[in-house]
């Protein structure tokens, strides 16, 4: 069996899971080391002016300033009657639903938010406005798009990463928001979890480097009573705490880790960034020992209050409140009292100010905890500068991917890179040579920016996007044309004159959160492979240029190249890549490698993770390894073994995790025809009989909802024939508000009208399928009928009676 047709079962997951430590999840504040925001945070003409606006506001004004609603869920005119303190901009949500806006829509909406909030009669207190601009300004067409954490971490270069801050915050300044929720300082310890590439490191000195500096980036210095300088935004330290020490790599997990090691490595930088004037953080979604953190009062209120002495702004997590025991989207009284400030509320931001509302009124949160959420909030806006007037930044748009951002990110991507391999002295690439550059992602932005890219996940962008911007592809042509050689784009790597030289640039599709979590390291597509080596017997040396959030299992890759070079998500700026590939017209490099491994590259697929002084340490590639031109270095041939057990072919996926899992699709059929989706967003049939909408499930838009406005209407998942059994059964979970039909090739059964649940039916029950194969499942519902869909697989079944037939 190749390694290729192996995926992950329960033995992966056994064999990579973390010992679960039996722990309580109770923090001790006596054992944390200290730290403090800086006292200008807290001076005496912030706190005079926190306690006049206290004294005046009203309990409705109070509780508004806990809310903080999404721009898809919420308009300008909402704020007349809603004293709502927070707008965000999510990751799915634009101005007017475009997610191709420039940066005069995003000022637009911005101020028609701030103007409407300022006329409210009585309205006292100015709105704040987030977005995540966590690689650049990254929601806005022309942004610069700066490498990925993970990219800057491998660079080593604190000066480097304050620049980078500081470019950020002058864009988003430009566009009239005020706060970023970054940096993020999480400590990914399993490469598997989908958010690894928004870490520096697994080592979390690394994050302590860059935490005051990215602080310092983004606002500046503190001014008692007197907002940030121009160009300057507020910040968000975030996800507080080991949202990357969850077992198995799970996104929203649980850490299952003692207080020391949650002390030692997961607070990473956050010391650092509250001493610094970080003036909000942000608590993570995911657990410690079974407690979730936005409801962990030791750890909110004791200690983050206590020894780390972080006097700014307490924000939680998308709609993270609702996973707390007896709270929901619209109620959650406990994370207020548990010291959360402000909820992020994205969708029920209505009813929870309503009910948070009942429940200041009832006492059941007390007018003291109420008015210490309140002037933390305050004494955040103050600083951020939202009572002063408009930055004079505000709509000057020539800041926004303005040349000097650009080289900036360029070098940025130079110094991010790191070579694994580098054979018989193929790079740089001589001048005058003959090049070919391979790869689907060569000529491709949206590949080398990743996810949190224009969209939430960043797919379905094209080169159009990023106006101004290079691909790996044009800065490779142009750094070769400069040396009197030729480059040429073959995607399949197809030539007719043989090259001097191959460039192959590939790897992972974006994706951000859960919607990246996987199951082993294996690399598995296999066309990269199959070019890298085809080209080998044709006898010409190749150069891998591999694009990826994490360091993955390619061994067999790496042989096949004869140079290897780890580029993580680059971003906009694809010509730093040449900068350092193609030696300059005397045959000397232009740059030398510089970046080092910031995260232990794996020995195999199956291996347990590997974290640089951890017991049992054994990586292919270890932290800290990088070659050099002026350090070369041989790598012998690598085991192809991916170390996964031989029974590891699973039961199929067909919708889970928010994402329809490749080769499956789904596609949108009525009486005009068919319509296949290709990106994760919202979509409808050729005569809009049915629509597909994302929306939150147990997770952010990790369910999909169908509308069937006409009898003809149908979903379907469609995919290669995957074998099956008589042994198992189709599960789904699904909401319906209607009676369901579920059809497996040519015959359904009825599924009730229901809210969330799973249900799971043999494959026996469908008579007319071909038990050895599935290959299409239908869902339809009646004209008027709404079905939202979680969860979609095979799974294995007992005995269990059939659902009657439609």
């Amino acid at each position: 069996m190749t390694r290729r047709s192996l995926a992950a079962s329960a033995a992966v997951l056994a064999l990579l899971a973390s010992p679960a430590v039996a722990q309580e999840a109770t923090a001790h504040p006596d054992r944390w080391p200290t730290s403090h925001s800086p006292a200008a945070l807290t001076g005496p003409i912030t706190e005079a002016r926190v306690r006049e606006l206290l004294a005046a506001m009203t309990i409705e004004e109070k509780v508004g300033q806990l809310i903080q609603a999404d721009i898809g869920s919420i308009k300008p005119e909402d704020l007349a009657t809603y004293p709502i303190g927070s707008i965000l901009a999510g990751g799915s949500s634009s101005p007017n639903g475009d997610e191709r806006s420039g940066p005069g829509a995003w000022l637009d909406l911005s101020r028609a938010f701030r103007e409407a909030a300022a006329a409210r009669p009585g309205a006292r207190v100015p709105l704040l406005f987030g977005v995540d601009a966590v690689h650049g300004h990254s929601n806005i067409v022309g942004a610069t798009i700066f490498p990925h954490n993970i990219g800057l971490g491998a660079a080593r270069d604190p000066d480097l990463i304050e620049a980078i801050a500081q470019a950020t915050a002058a864009e988003v300044a430009a566009t009239g928001v005020d706060w970023t929720f970054a940096p993020t300082l999480a400590v990914p310890r399993d490469d598997r979890w989908g958010r690894t590439y928004e870490g520096f490191s697994e080592e979390p000195g690394i994050a302590r480097d860059y935490a005051a500096v990215l602080v310092r980036g983004l606002q500046g210095e503190l001014r008692d009573g007197q907002g940030l300088a121009s160009g300057r935004v507020m910040g968000s330290a975030k996800h507080f705490l080991a949202d990357g020490g969850t077992t198995d790599g799970r996104d929203r997990g649980d850490a299952a880790v003692s207080e020391q090691e949650l002390i030692d490595i997961h607070l990473s930088g956050y010391r650092e960034a509250i001493d610094a004037g970080v003036l909000s953080v942000m608590v993570s979604f995911s657990s410690w020992n079974g407690e979730k953190h936005t409801g962990n009062r030791s750890l909110l209120t004791d200690v983050l209050r206590g020894p780390l002495g972080f006097e700014g702004l307490l924000i939680g997590d998308w709609d993270a409140h609702a996973a707390l025991p007896g709270c929901r989207s619209d109620s959650c009284p406990s994370a207020i009292n548990a010291g959360l400030d402000m909820f992020m509320a994205p969708n029920a931001w209505k009813a929870l100010y309503d009910n948070t509302l009942a429940q200041a009124r009832s006492g059941e949160i007390s007018a003291e905890r109420l008015g210490e959420a309140v002037a933390r909030i305050l004494r955040a806006k103050i600083a951020a500068g939202v009572f002063d007037a408009a930055d004079p930044i505000e709509g000057r748009f020539e800041v926004v991917g303005s040349a000097e951002h650009r080289d900036l990110a360029r070098r940025a991507v130079r110094q991010s890179l790191v070579l694994l391999k580098n054979e018989s002295a193929t790079l740089p690439i001589r001048p005058g040579a003959r090049v070919l550059v391979a790869g689907a992602f060569a000529d491709d932005i949206g590949m080398a920016a990743g996810g949190w890219t224009i969209g939430w996940q960043g797919v379905g962008n094209t080169n159009a996007d990023f106006p101004c911007a290079t691909s790996i592809w044009a800065g490779l042509r142009d750094a070769v044309a400069e040396t009197g050689g030729t480059a040429t784009l073959s995607p399949d790597g197809a030539y007719t004159d043989k090259p001097d030289v191959a460039v192959v640039v590939f790897g992972e599709t974006p994706y951000a959160e859960y919607y990246g979590d996987q199951e082993t390291l294996d690399f598995a597509p296999t066309g990269p492979l199959e070019t890298l080596r085809r080209l080998k017997a044709e006898g010409v040396p190749t150069v891998a240029v591999f694009l990826s959030g994490r360091p993955l299992w390619t061994n067999p890759e790496i042989n096949a190249a004869d140079a290897f070079v780890a580029a993580w998500l680059p971003g906009s700026e694809g010509q730093g890549v040449a900068d350092v590939l193609v030696a300059g017209a005397d045959g000397s490099p232009r740059h030398d490698f510089t970046g080092t491994l910031s995260f232990s590259w794996p020995r195999s697929a199956g291996q347990p993770p590997q974290n640089v002084g951890a017991p049992g340490y054994d990586p292919q590639f270890a932290f800290g390894y990088g070659l050099t031109y002026a350090r070369p270095a041989a790598v012998p041939t690598l085991s192809e073994d991916p170390g996964l057990p031989d029974d590891a072919t699973p039961l199929p996926r067909f919708f889970a995790g928010g994402r329809f899992i490749a080769p499956w699709s789904v596609t949108l059929r009525d009486a005009s025809g068919n319509h296949r989706v290709e990106s994760p967003g919202a979509a409808a049939s050729p005569a809009g009989g049915v629509t597909l909408t994302p929306i939150d499930g147990l997770a952010q838009e990790s369910a999909r909802r169908f509308r069937f406005a006409t009898e003809d209407a149908v979903v379907i998942v469609g995919g290669p024939p995957t074998p099956a059994g008589s042994e198992l059964a189709m599960s789904i979970r699904y909401r319906a508000d209607a009676p369901v039909r579920l059809g497996v090739g040519r015959s359904s059964v009825a599924l009730p009208a229901s809210d969330w649940t799973t249900t799971v039916t043999p494959l026996g029950c469908f008579p007319e399928l071909d038990p050895t194969t599935v290959s299409q499942i239908q869902i339809d519902a009646p004209a008027g009928a709404e079905v939202a869909v979680e969860d979609l697989r095979l799974v294995e079944f007992g005995v269990q009676a059939c659902p009657p037939a439609p």
